[in-house]
């Protein structure tokens, strides 16, 4: 008799668990009704945290540790990727240049760097890669990528020839951009961006308005980075003849994506599909007969390429019911059904939030065995033998 196979590919449970830990605890919740079945777990991400983990993890890559400068620019001990090809690097730029390693009290994007995502990707050159995949959620910049490019080489300088200087204040003195010590390896290499977002580098939907608040941004700064931002895109427009304001994405973790495009010819792309080819999700979905997915929160965001919708489409193509476990459910995440079978909130009784992300280990299993009798019952009610 053909043994059972159950497919785990989870997001991880941001600031709880990474999904490698969540598709453990669903394993252990199923195991308690099919202990012979087979279990393919497949840790998921977006492009956010996890990314690294997931892609390494699944093509039998190896980690870089790698010492960069920090968002604020005291130094950080970031790592990247080397996937099991040797040839393709996967960074997270959260790694370098996220909103976690600043304090809440010190955020501030008007000096806030992207320096050291440029770090590691200088670095990730150094590994002779000749692919990079940059995953740019979770950024505490809003300072259009400049940074980066510096990191890269590239000389921003005002009108009197010297440094701009660090963040989305320095923006508004840019003047003149020289590229001739700018890495030439760049064009040699593929580079794609893990990216959700459509917003442009400006304007009421762009990385000053809709992201700078939560970066710790007041009003008044939120006025002035959308400002120095215009300025910037006006002055590589006009010395490099490249458009970063108005391509969907070019707002993406605080002007990044502006930067990687316009500056290293980078090509934006759905972040869970990525990994999801990375890790050859579609293959191993064949002949399953259920697939488990899940992140901290449904709602109706999810159904824009998140995990689980990323998920549960592949899964629907192979003809494989999907169920999705969260922490939890906000507006619209009925929108997610299809392809989704079905979603359930593993928050069992009354809590706080932060009570919710210390137990989600247990909430997690616990509700993979529900799952698994729901299943088990269904199953066995259209068995011929029942």
């Amino acid at each position: 008799m053909r043994r059972m196979k159950i497919v785990i590919a989870p997001d991880s449970f941001k600031e709880s668990l990474p999904a490698t830990a969540v598709a453990q605890a669903v394993r252990r919740g199923l195991a308690m009704i099919f202990p012979d079945a087979a279990y393919d777990l497949a840790p998921m991400a977006d492009g956010g945290e996890g990314t690294v983990d997931a892609m390494v993890h699944a093509t039998g890559g190896r980690f870089v540790k790698c010492p960069v400068g920090g968002p604020m620019g005291r130094p950080v001990e970031a790592r990247f990727g080397i996937l099991g090809d040797q040839q393709t690097a996967v960074i997270e730029m959260a790694a370098a240049s996220g909103l976690p390693l600043v304090p809440r009290d010190q955020r501030n994007p008007m000096i806030a760097t992207t320096r050291g995502t440029g770090e590691l990707i200088a670095a990730a050159l150094r590994e002779k890669a000749t692919r990079i995949i940059i995953g740019i959620g979770g950024s505490a910049t809003v300072d259009g990528g400049a940074g980066a490019v510096e990191a890269l080489g590239a000389r921003l300088l005002d009108e009197r020839g010297e440094p701009i200087g660090s963040g989305g204040r320095g923006l508004r003195k840019l003047s003149t951009i020289e590229m001739d010590g700018f890495d030439p390896r760049i064009r040699q290499t593929e580079i794609l961006v893990a990216c959700d977002v459509t917003n442009p580098l400006t304007g009421p939907h762009g990385a000053a308005r809709v992201y700078g608040p939560q970066k710790g941004a007041t009003p008044e700064m939120v006025a002035a980075l959308d400002e120095n931002l215009k300025h910037y895109a006006r002055v590589v427009k006009e010395r490099l003849g490249i458009d970063i304001d108005t391509p969907e994405g070019a707002g993406a973790a605080g002007g990044l994506g502006a930067a990687l495009m316009g500056f290293c010819g980078a090509r934006l792309e759905s972040g869970s599909q990525l990994v999801a080819e990375a890790i050859g999700l579609s293959e191993r979905l064949c002949g399953a007969d259920l697939c488990v997915t899940g992140e901290g929160r449904i709602d109706g965001q999810s159904s824009r390429g998140k995990v689980c919708q990323q998920v549960a489409r592949m899964a629907q193509r192979h003809g494989v019911p999907a169920v999705a476990l969260v922490g939890g459910v906000g507006p619209q995440a009925e929108t997610m059904i299809p392809p989704l079978s079905a979603f359930f909130s593993i928050v069992n009784q009354p809590m706080e939030l932060s009570e919710a992300m210390a137990r989600a280990d247990d909430l997690l299993e616990a509700s993979a065995e529900q799952v698994g009798r729901l299943w088990q019952t269904a199953i066995t009610r259209r068995s011929p033998d029942a």
